[in-house]
């Protein structure tokens, strides 16, 4: 693979290569990337690779020289490009990846037990939606800390959270985790808020309504039954509300004039 200027012909690959290694070297603790789409630097998926120098001959498409050495130095790390986060479920999952991984660095860089315990605890549901085997293999890792010792448990821990959230969760997974948190406080719910719980989760499930509605219903019956154990979850609010994707709207425009 070369990168080669089209209008002077000079060969930029072994300077882009040492940029990609000086620079990657000089950081210090990260959380993720995002990248610029189809860049021939730092492009992850959709960057034009040409049959030969001069050529017009697409011949495949991959990734930029930086955007390699992004994901083969950081395989586990929350990484996008700019593109693709247009898309509302890509961005939806690099965002609760990034801010989980984020919130775990700041309770590593505590390190106590106590610190553990209390991320797993907090993101329980949130490790559920992701992988309910991961989440035990988790609870295993706090519950050991004692006899593995803090450094140790803190880095497995690490290694088995990063695989976990690689990938999105499946609706399914999602709405047994609602499920879970419905029996909490379904005992104390009339028969009409069961049956709208339930209609709201359906509609998720079908892809007719967005999960934030099935989330708010959580939250405000938590709220009014003091679950604060709910209330803690990350899995209610997974990355600020102000970072969700909402319709833009110009409030100069008449919309309804044709």
């Amino acid at each position: 693979m070369r990168l080669i200027q089209p209008a002077t012909g000079s060969d930029l690959t072994e300077r882009m290569q040492e940029f990609c290694n000086r620079f990657l070297a000089s950081l210090g603790e990260v959380d993720g990337f995002i990248l610029k789409g189809s860049s021939p630097s730092c492009g992850l998926k959709n960057v034009k690779i040409y049959a030969g120098i001069g050529s017009p001959y697409v011949k495949e498409k991959g990734k930029g020289f930086f955007g390699r050495a992004v994901i083969e130095k950081y395989p586990c790390l929350a990484v996008e490009d700019e593109e693709r986060l247009s898309n509302p479920l890509i961005r939806e999952h690099f965002l609760t990846r990034l801010f989980a991984l984020a919130s775990f660095r700041k309770a590593h860089e505590i390190g106590t037990a106590a610190e553990l315990v209390k991320f797993h605890s907090e993101n329980k549901f949130l490790l559920m939606a992701y992988s309910q085997g991961a989440m035990r293999e988790l609870g295993k890792v706090v519950a050991n800390q004692s006899a593995t010792g803090i450094k140790k448990s803190f880095l497995q821990y690490r290694k088995t959270l990063e695989n976990a959230l690689y990938r999105p969760p499946k609706r399914g997974s999602v709405v047994n985790v609602l499920s879970h948190m419905y029996g909490y406080f379904s005992q104390r719910l009339t028969e009409g808020e069961r049956k709208f719980f339930a209609e709201a989760v359906e509609n998720y499930r079908k892809g007719i309504a967005p999960l934030i509605v099935s989330i708010n219903l959580v939250r405000s019956y938590a709220i009014r039954f003091g679950i604060d154990y709910l209330l803690r979850q990350s899995f209610l609010e997974p990355y600020p509300l102000e970072l969700m994707e909402k319709p833009t709207y110009d409030d100069d425009r008449d919309y309804w004039r044709f």
